[in-house]
């Protein structure tokens, strides 16, 4: 088997849910982004040729030939769970060790772990930013591109601080009104643009949307993971957001079908 092929088995028998097929080239970044939908990550470890840890883990060990070959292990002291990672450290050595982890230690994890909705919202705002870092626009209604995201954001264009090919939930974001409302930066409200989201709704359930798809206006989108916030935005807005915005982020969503979205519009989760 291939590495992409032997890391989405590994990572099945761990979780208990597929990760898919993954692309050789980027086999680890587009794991940690289908287990986002199981509220999982990959996280990678310290010293890892010394690591052990009381339950499953990944260790990448890397042949005298320089090819990289993931193992499962598990315990303390560790060791590889089937034949064929016996061979395989016999002749290699450990030069990474990943540990799958919950995201949200508040939520379970697994499939399902964001739970599901059957309730309606509105969209009250559109935004898109046309570079990163750029101020965010407001829109009364925004084509969505097929694949892409909105029209003339940065992420449709490929130009935003993280926009790399194939990287999935970066299409479009969404954050609830009711989520904005309760940040709260030196006791003092945000405002919508500092979430730096494209689209805000109100009267949803964005979180249980994630692993469905759903619709707005025209346009049908497939939710992948949270939207947390991070360094970079607060860089961008002010300090203060990091905090503010943990667990209050939104969600990232991928396009399934082309259309236009406007203020006014519902989303409506579909069926599966």
């Amino acid at each position: 088997m291939t590495f992409a092929e032997r890391l989405a088995v590994i990572i099945e028998s761990i979780v208990g849910c597929s990760v898919g097929a993954l692309d050789p080239t980027r086999a680890l970044a587009q794991a940690g982004e289908c287990l986002a939908e199981s509220n999982l990550g990959i996280l990678s470890v310290a010293h890892a040729a010394d690591f052990s840890w009381p339950g499953h883990w990944i260790a990448i060990a890397e042949t005298a030939a320089g090819e990289r070959v993931p193992v499962a292990m598990f315990g303390v002291p560790s060791g590889p769970l089937d034949d064929e990672g016996v061979v395989i450290l016999a002749h290699a050595t450990i030069v990474e060790a990943l540990v799958i982890v919950p995201l949200d230690l508040h939520r379970p994890h697994g499939t399902g772990a964001y739970g599901s909705t059957v309730s309606e919202g509105v969209v009250t705002a559109v935004f898109t930013a046309p570079t990163a870092g750029a101020a965010c626009v407001a829109h009364v209604s925004c084509r969505v591109l097929p694949e892409l995201g909105l029209e003339g954001d940065r992420y449709a264009t490929g130009s935003g601080t993280f926009s790399k090919p194939g990287r999935n939930g970066q299409a479009i974001t969404l954050v609830a009104a009711e989520s904005i409302a309760q940040a709260r930066v030196n006791g003092a409200e945000i405002d919508e643009t500092t979430c730096r989201r494209n689209v805000i709704t109100q009267g949803i359930e964005l979180e249980p949307l994630i692993g469905q798809c759903f619709a707005i206006g025209g346009a049908t989108f497939r939710a992948t993971r949270l939207a947390e916030p991070c360094a970079h935005l607060e860089r961008v807005t002010r300090p203060g957001v990091l905090r503010a915005m943990v667990h209050l982020g939104g969600i990232r969503a991928d396009v399934v079908d082309a259309g236009v979205i406007r203020v006014g519009d519902t989303i409506r989760p579909l069926p599966d």
